[in-house]
C-alpha cells in the first residue's frame, strides 16, 4: 500500500508501507531506502 509521510515541516515522502512504529510514526520504503515519519491523514492531503 502506498503511504505518504512527513519527515519535516516542508518535506514529505511517498512510498510503500513497511510497518507501524511504537511512537505513532510509520516506516515506508522508496527503492532501497527506508524513511520514517508521521503519516499524512487523508483530510490533510485534500
Amino acid at each position: 500500500m502506498l503511504r505518504t509521510i512527513t519527515v519535516s515541516k516542508h518535506i514529505s515522502v511517498q512510498g510503500i508501507f513497511v510497518q507501524d512504529l511504537t511512537d505513532g510514526r510509520i516506516l515506508v520504503r522508496v527503492g532501497e531506502r527506508l524513511f520514517k515519519g508521521n503519516p499524512v491523514n487523508e483530510k490533510e492531503a485534500a
